[in-house]
């Protein structure tokens, strides 16, 4: 048995950009929730999808804007795209697919917190996480968790992460307070770039293991006193920025196992929303 958990807002926006506009009969713009349609139906019809669930964040925002001014927003989110996240929660459930509507966390964070909350299930394969995200990366664990990049068709193991990242899952949120997250608006920390992080994360793992004074590095990198120096002068910022990358895991999953496997479409009530908004049946409901 595998679970595949999807990230809804990720799919929502790709399916966004890709997908030329489109309107239904009352005006309204729903070319993005044609695409994610579309893609979650391919989706479901791979022959190892039989527990699924989608969690979506509408808002945009979350606890973390709270912790830090900086961090995203919905601002730049179009308007067109945010009219259609109500549309994108219901398509899914008419999918047959169970969702998960995150106001105060992130769809990351309820993709985390059902990981931890089935990673111990009877019977259990693997759990693929179907998101590019780089901070979903922390949660892979061997090849018992992976992240699948859909769009170009990468999945990332735990020697995935490492040969991208430099670093083990575990260090993931140190790794991305320190070069930063752009998409989420984190800043990271001056001269820190990749390289550098990489190393010095996979010797020491975490921000309060690196020794203070560079001439105690045993790790080989380009100017080691000014990331120290560095590291030092924004030492606060770090860990808050780690603390904006690490996800929750505590988001309350009311759902079991078995509550998530896929039964199939609601035919009736997916028939309803393609003729509400235009689109023609799905092959899939009528094969």
């Amino acid at each position: 048995m595998k679970i595949h958990l999807v990230d809804g807002t990720y799919e929502l926006f790709r399916a966004y950009y890709a997908q030329p506009k489109r309107s239904a009969p009352n005006g309204q713009e729903v070319g993005a929730i044609f695409g994610l349609m579309r893609t979650l139906i391919v989706l479901l019809r791979q022959e190892d999808v039989s527990h699924i669930a989608c969690a979506f964040d509408s808002t945009v925002e979350s606890f973390r804007n709270k912790l830090f001014a900086g961090y995203k927003t919905g601002d730049g989110v179009p308007g067109d795209l945010k009219s259609q996240f109500e549309l994108a929660e219901r398509i899914t459930l008419a999918l047959g697919i169970v969702v998960w509507p995150m106001t105060e966390f992130e769809a990351d964070d309820a993709l985390a917190s059902a990981v931890v909350k089935w990673s111990s299930a009877s019977k259990l394969e693997q759990i693929v996480i179907c998101s590019p995200d780089k901070d979903l990366a922390q949660m892979v664990r061997g090849r018992d968790v992976v992240c699948w990049d859909r769009r170009r068709g990468l999945i990332l193991d735990e020697s995935g992460v490492g040969e991208k990242f430099g670093v083990l899952p575990e260090s993931i949120p140190d790794y991305l307070a320190l070069v930063g997250d752009t998409a989420d608006g984190i800043p990271g920390i001056p001269k820190w770039g990749a390289k550098s992080s990489g190393i010095i994360l996979n010797r020491y793992r975490h921000l309060e293991s690196i020794p203070g004074d560079p001439n105690l590095w045993d790790v080989n990198v380009r100017s080691p006193k000014l990331l120290a120096s560095n590291l030092l002068e924004f030492n606060e910022q770090a860990h808050l920025y780690r603390e904006l990358a690490t996800l929750r895991l505590d988001v309350p999953i009311e759902h079991s196992v078995d509550q998530v496997f896929w039964k199939g479409f609601s035919v009736d009530e997916l028939t309803r929303i393609c003729d509400e908004f235009g689109f023609l049946v799905p092959d899939a409901l009528v094969k």
